[in-house]
């Protein structure tokens, strides 16, 4: 009888020590899955759990002050004084030029760049021909950002590195082909145009003369700052016909911040033919 009570009160400790232990681990899940909302846990049945998309958009519960959602393309060398990167960051508009370019037209995409830099432009090289040293003896070299990617397009890299949350602060991108001539280009001019016309894509018009022009929507009206022309040759604007209007070529668009979020998405990875 003795030992039936004995048996008896050690099955209800175990039963107590058993319960407790599982109601603390419980609460020690539920504490790491707070602190951990990206976790992802795996059952024995491989069957994965997720946190809610709530928590997910909290970025892990850090606390405020301390979330950079967003990048920039701006270089930040060890060796900047406190007063230079200050007074950068006072100059209100940023933009950003990128630009694919291969060794063989270093003299194009030079002057490119030499007009676009003084007007608080940020630029980047895509290197195509994964040559970056042959670029060394130009002044301005250091100073803009230089990727290398042997036989890629340049949507290819706007693609991969051209990000909307990196490049947010540049309130126009201008994505550009190697062997345009800059001769006759104001950026500054061009931007007015842009931001008091309200263009969200665009691109400079051609000088038909110098040009080599595949749509006459491009060319440049000698009678006004900018035009929205409509070609009434294709009148069901069928694709296999002229553009119909809104005709902006691949060679030289320029993008405001709000239009390449969406542009951006609209790239597919595989996009190699331009």
């Amino acid at each position: 009888m003795k030992l039936r009570l004995h048996l008896l009160v050690l099955c209800v400790i175990i039963v107590f020590l058993v319960y407790n232990m599982a109601n603390f681990q419980h609460k020690q899940t539920s504490l790491e899955a707070k602190s951990r909302p990206f976790d992802t846990v795996t059952v024995f049945d491989r069957a994965a759990v997720k946190v809610s998309q709530k928590a997910v958009a909290r970025i892990g519960y850090l606390p405020h002050g301390i979330v950079e959602s967003n990048s920039d393309m701006e270089l930040k060398p060890l060796w900047l004084t406190t007063s230079a990167e200050s007074q950068k960051s006072k100059q209100n508009d940023q933009f950003l030029i990128a630009i694919a370019a291969g060794i063989n037209q270093k003299k194009t995409v030079d002057a490119i760049i030499k007009k676009f830099l003084p007007e608080n432009f940020t630029a980047m090289l895509f290197h195509y021909d994964g040559n970056v040293n042959g670029w060394n003896d130009l002044p301005w070299s250091k100073s803009v950002i230089h990727i290398a990617a042997s036989n890629q397009t340049k949507w290819w890299f706007a693609k991969r590195f051209l990000h909307p949350s990196v490049v947010s602060m540049y309130q126009y991108i201008f994505l550009w082909d190697e062997d345009l001539e800059v001769d006759n280009f104001n950026p500054r001019r061009y931007l007015n145009i842009v931001k008091s016309e309200g263009l969200e894509i665009s691109q400079p018009g051609l000088d038909s003369k110098l040009s080599e022009i595949h749509h006459r929507i491009t060319v440049r009206k000698r009678t006004g700052s900018f035009h929205r022309r409509v070609s009434r040759a294709n009148k069901e604007c069928s694709r296999e016909g002229p553009p119909c209007s809104g005709w902006v070529e691949g060679m030289a668009p320029v993008f405001s911040k709000s239009a390449w979020q969406c542009v951006w998405h609209l790239i597919q990875v595989d996009f190699v033919f331009i």
